[in-house]
């Protein structure tokens, strides 16, 4: 299920879940203990999806298109917290000592990210995600799901042997052909649309602070 499926399918639960509240109490003498605890059940479980919904995008930071959750996996958390960061990064979720993440489907303009461009995610000398560990950037298509391409390559990180510019920057292309640029540094698109996530584990003082700043993907050329 992608994540405006995920989006809409909650907003419909939603209505229906309040349809049925202003119903039971304009119809009041018709209600049984069975249609209460039916409606009740269900109702309650509803208003459960809407609110890990509403509290996952209260408690996101998002900057440049990408979307993170300061605090997740920390002892302690209530069971709202847990659920906003599942609903953020399905799968487990480790202290932010441990890792940090970080996931987008658009562009740094806002526009959703489609094989059908061509797109630059630049890193300036010195940019790349402090860490005491490693990092990985890792494509997916809107499902979630890796695609299979001709290099075989579905991450890229600092053990990749990433080119570096003249200046010490560095490139990496997000795209479904080769680029111009260093292959080392091409991380295939699919065809359609497609997400993007980042991990940091043991991440520096910089990203634990939030002082740190993912740059956006920024579309290289016009659509082909």
């Amino acid at each position: 299920m992608t994540n405006r499926t995920y989006t809409y399918l909650t907003a419909l639960i939603g209505v229906i879940c309040g349809y049925v509240i202003v119903r039971s109490f304009l119809f009041a003498d018709s209600l049984t203990v069975r249609n209460d605890l039916v409606q009740g059940f269900l109702v309650g479980a509803g208003l459960g999806v809407v609110a890990v919904e509403i509290l996952s995008r209260i408690k996101a930071t998002k900057i440049n298109g990408w979307i993170t959750i300061f605090g997740c996996g920390l002892p302690g958390n209530d069971i709202f917290t847990r659920a906003a960061c599942a609903r953020i990064f399905p799968g487990p979720v480790n202290v932010p000592q441990e890792a940090m993440y970080w996931r987008t489907a658009v562009d740094g303009g806002g526009h959703t990210l489609s094989g059908a461009h061509d797109y630059i995610l630049h890193f300036p000398p010195g940019g790349l995600p402090p860490n005491d560990a490693f990092w990985s950037l890792t494509m997916a298509d809107e499902k979630q799901r890796f695609v299979a391409n001709p290099i075989d390559r579905y991450s890229v990180g600092d053990r990749s042997g990433l080119a570096q510019n003249p200046d010490g920057s560095v490139d990496i292309y997000l795209q479904n052909a080769a680029p111009a640029g260093p292959r080392s540094n091409w991380l295939p698109a699919p065809a359609g649309r497609f997400n993007l996530w980042l991990r940091v584990y043991m991440p520096g003082a910089a990203i634990l602070h939030g002082e740190y700043t993912v740059p956006p993907a920024v579309e290289a050329r016009p659509s082909r």
